[in-house]
């Protein structure tokens, strides 16, 4: 395959899981409280969540965020807690929409807990603490969309100390929104002794352990279409990875930066320089760079399109590189054994529109292999990752798949989270 520093003449690339080589020193190294701490009997106890969730028709589509937070909800109530729980739903921009209210997904939370769910139709003010304040202990109440409230996305002070009025303690479970600086995600936490729930628990650890304290060989699958839109994650992967491997339409600007024709595919001609910077920086760092060996092109983004697979060096002008080859995969199958840690954002190809989803299928369900086989850490995240996973079958076999996006990236890109950082001491 081709690497960073090598001529590309190379012609001829569910369920919330946890497993043991998935190291939980992230608790220690980042000094946050978790629900061990809590004493939570008689206690209300402000819960953030995401119930973002997917709805049609009406109805929850996607039931995943609600069987995700449904532990700590659990635990909570079980401990004698008095729940309450917080969170945004789409984009209202502080406006009460009635198709953005959340009374529709606490009652589908409710199925899925297999408990009595209670809704308030306020977030804040006087319905709202009326609404706590009735609680008994092991009860769980829903708010209403924070986000009808126009001061919520302000971080708006009076609006954080209006939920911190509600409880006597807060927890956070929702990575998702991490990145956001929010009165429901930073405010509300720095007036209340603040703890994370077992889900923001188990997404820290597990990023931690890959690149927090890595062991290395640690390697990184990035995809994607646009360099652009990833270069501060790119930036900040080659100097702490070993290997970084470049699939979708982001490598094609890689592979035209370095003077080889990519036909009719998607490139960011204006990107070039930034790619051969991004490989020097590789090259200098010791982090050997994959990119595509051979691929599968077609002249049209069709599922009975003409396919062929061709070396990187022989693309025809009228076709697009739509997934790697067959022989990029399995050298990167190879390479597997010699790695102690993955992490994984974005597919190979497109995977959305079969057969251009072949590379990603295979690796993914090798990495799979070596994951259950205790080989090899994984960790994957991002909306067309984890779908890919769960089309692959292979889902609930990674050590641990974030369903967080825009949250977990930014964590793959350095950034410091206003959500996670609000919770360490």
């Amino acid at each position: 395959m081709s690497s960073a520093g090598t001529t590309m003449s190379g012609a001829s690339g569910a369920a919330c899981l946890i497993r043991p080589r998935c190291l939980a020193v992230c608790s220690t190294a980042m000094n946050f409280r978790t629900l061990d701490q809590l004493e939570a009997r008689g206690k209300r106890v402000l819960l953030r969540a995401d119930l973002n969730v997917p709805m049609k028709d009406g109805r929850v589509s996607d039931q995943t965020r609600l069987e995700r937070l449904c532990p700590t909800i659990r635990e909570l109530s079980d401990k004698g807690a008095r729940v309450i729980v917080l969170s945004h739903f789409g984009r209202p921009k502080g406006v009460r929409l009635p198709e953005m209210s959340l009374r529709p997904v606490a009652a589908a939370l409710q199925a899925v807990l297999g408990r009595e769910v209670l809704f308030c139709d306020a977030c804040v003010g006087p319905v709202a603490q009326q609404a706590s304040q009735a609680l008994r202990d092991g009860q769980i109440l829903v708010l209403e969309n924070t986000r009808f409230d126009p001061r919520e996305e302000k971080n708006d002070p009076a609006m954080a100390k209006e939920f911190a009025e509600l409880a006597d303690v807060y927890v956070d479970d929702a990575f998702s929104a991490a990145h956001r600086a929010h009165a429901s995600t930073e405010g509300v936490a720095r007036l209340l002794p603040a703890y994370a729930g077992r889900l923001m628990q188990a997404e820290l650890e597990a990023l931690e352990a890959v690149l927090g304290h890595p062991v290395h060989r640690l390697a990184a699958v990035i995809g994607g279409a646009k360099v652009s839109t990833k270069l501060g994650l790119l930036g900040n992967l080659v100097g702490r990875v070993d290997v970084l491997v470049l699939g979708g339409a982001m490598a094609n600007t890689f592979l035209a930066a370095q003077g080889l024709a990519v036909g009719c595919s998607l490139q960011e001609a204006d990107m070039h320089g930034m790619a051969r910077d991004i490989l020097a920086r590789a090259q200098a760092a010791g982090c050997e760079v994959i990119l595509p060996q051979d691929v599968v092109v077609a002249e049209r983004l069709a599922s009975d399109a003409t396919v062929q697979t061709v070396p990187v060096n022989a693309v025809p002008a009228n076709a697009m590189i739509l997934d790697v080859g067959r022989a990029t995969v399995q050298a990167l199958i190879g390479q597997i054994s010699g790695w102690h840690s993955l992490v994984w954002n974005g597919p190979l190809g497109a995977f959305e529109t079969p057969p251009f989803d072949q590379a990603s299928l295979s690796f993914a369900r090798a990495v799979a292999t070596a994951t259950l086989a205790g080989q090899l850490t994984s960790v994957a995240g991002g909306g067309d990752t984890v779908a890919m996973l769960h089309r692959a079958g292979v889902a609930d076999q990674f050590t641990y798949v974030s369903t967080a996006g825009g949250a977990f990236l930014e964590w793959l890109e350095g950034r410091t989270l206003p959500g996670v950082a609000v919770l360490c001491g």
